[in-house]
């Protein structure tokens, strides 16, 4: 009987974790095209394809659906883009700029956007939102510094590579709107000059 159990099990685990995943996307999905505002539980689940009842079994609260499909998709746009750029492969600084800069121009920036703006006005949002954004700030601030190849040990670097990621941030701001890819090209070359000039010996 236990055999079979177990036995059982890995497949009900494999769907579990199914479910989970395309609640995730679905809701990232609602987050960036509807805004909070348009995101329940029930639309989410709906776009999943699964029930309310499945939904809350796997994120009892709203705020924990949206926190958790924000921070998943996070985690998957810094595994792309370490992905792209392998350890020890070496990237000039116009690529690595580049790179940066469509962090902040996706589905993931304007769906994190709407729950910043939530979080501004839900007290019990708030500190989820104030923290994944902590953790997801120094995840980014330590990608950018490897692919920049950045020594933090010199005076002004650190500052300067948060200046490049503030900079990203206000460019994916500017593209919500309109389709800023021109400017945004020729903001990127002259960061990337300006950081040749700042990193390199």
């Amino acid at each position: 009987m236990g055999a079979v159990s177990t036995v059982d099990r890995g497949p009900k685990q494999d769907r579990s974790r199914a479910t989970r995943q395309r609640l995730l996307e679905a809701a990232v999905a609602c987050l960036a095209e509807h805004g909070w505002a348009g995101s329940t539980v029930s639309v989410v689940a709906e776009r999943a394809g699964v029930s309310r009842g499945a939904a809350q079994h796997h994120f009892p609260t709203r705020e924990d659906l949206f926190t958790a499909a924000v921070e998943y998709v996070a985690e998957e746009r810094s595994g792309a883009l370490r992905a792209l750029f392998p350890q020890d492969t070496t990237v000039d600084r116009r690529t690595a700029v580049s790179a940066l800069v469509d962090l902040y121009t996706g589905p993931l920036f304007r769906a994190a956007l709407h729950l910043w703006v939530a979080a501004s006005n839900e007290e019990q949002l708030r500190p989820r939102v104030t923290e994944l954004e902590a953790r997801v700030g120094r995840e980014t601030h330590r990608i950018a510094v490897e692919l920049l190849g950045a020594d933090e040990s010199r005076a002004g670097v650190r500052e300067t590579v948060q200046g490049l990621l503030d900079m990203a941030r206000g460019l994916g701001l500017a593209n919500l709107l309109t389709d800023d890819r021109p400017r945004r090209e020729r903001v990127v070359a002259q960061w990337a000059v300006l950081l040749d000039e700042m990193l390199t010996d």
